[in-house]
This record gives structure tokens, sequence and C-alpha cells, in this order.
């Protein structure tokens, strides 16, 4: 029987812009796990760290960004890992910020996007699935005031 253990976690980054709501995704380095592919902002959790708090911490380290806002998506990303045996099951949030990220080695690029186009450049199903209730919740101003988490 496969494991399961909530080791990362995923951060849908968003802004508010005339043109409407916008998604940041970010190109990975050459070299790195997953090179090329575009990804929103990811990371481990680390020890006697919240998932929240890794996801917060994780924006800066990538970004330089931190959050207006900030919730927990009332929902998870999760896909069975082969390799392992295991069952990943990744806590995701998402957070309003402003300006530009400053990106570290992990990225060589980014893009502010709306969802349709968001979408289309994220390789994983559930990255997809997550990031349209991102956006859902968000432009519909649907966000349930028990996932909300003060900034």
């Amino acid at each position: 029987m496969p494991e399961s253990a909530v080791v990362s976690v995923d951060m849908y980054v968003f802004r508010t812009t005339p043109e409407g709501l916008k998604h940041l995704l970010m190109r990975r380095a050459a070299g790195r796990l997953y090179e090329g592919s575009w990804r929103m902002v990811a990371g481990k959790i680390n020890d006697g760290e919240q998932a929240w708090q890794a996801a917060v911490r994780e924006l800066w380290e990538e970004t330089g960004l931190t959050p207006i806002s900030l919730f927990a998506v009332p929902s998870a990303n999760h896909f069975y890992e082969w390799q392992t045996d295991r069952l990943q099951l990744i806590p995701a949030f998402a957070a309003e910020v402003a300006g530009d990220p400053q990106l570290n080695e992990e990225h060589d690029r980014f893009e502010w996007l709306q969802m349709g186009d968001a979408v289309r450049r994220l390789a994983w199903p559930e990255q997809q699935r997550l990031l349209r209730l991102v956006d859902e919740l968000v432009r519909e101003d649907r966000v349930p005031p028990s996932v909300r988490i003060p900034v």
C-alpha cells in the first residue's frame, strides 16, 4: 500500500490589473528539476513549519514578494509517484501580490497570464484544476472566510 505524506506546498500567485486577474507563472531554469517547465511557486515544508508558513516563505525565496492577501485553497494537489510508491498530497495556497518578482536561481523567466493562457502552460492536470479554482474564487469574490489566512 502506498504511503502518503505532506512534505511540500503549492502557491498560486495572482494580481488584479486593468485587464483583469493575472496569474504568475515562472519557467524552471536549466539544470533544475522540471527544467523548462512553467510552474507556480512551490517548495518543501521545513521541520517545525506549518504548510501555510512554508508557502509564504517559498513565495519570498522564489520571488521576493510578500502577500497582500492569502488563503488556503479549499482543495489540494494530489498524485501517485510510482518511483517512491507514495501518494503525494500537496496543500495549495493562493496569494495576491503587488509588483513583479525578482527571480532566484530556480527560474529564468516569469509571465503574468490570464487564466486560460496560464492553464495551457501548466503540464499537470491537478495544477490546472487548482489554478482554475483559484481564478474562479477570486474573480467571483467567493473565497470562504474560513480559509483566509491573516497576513
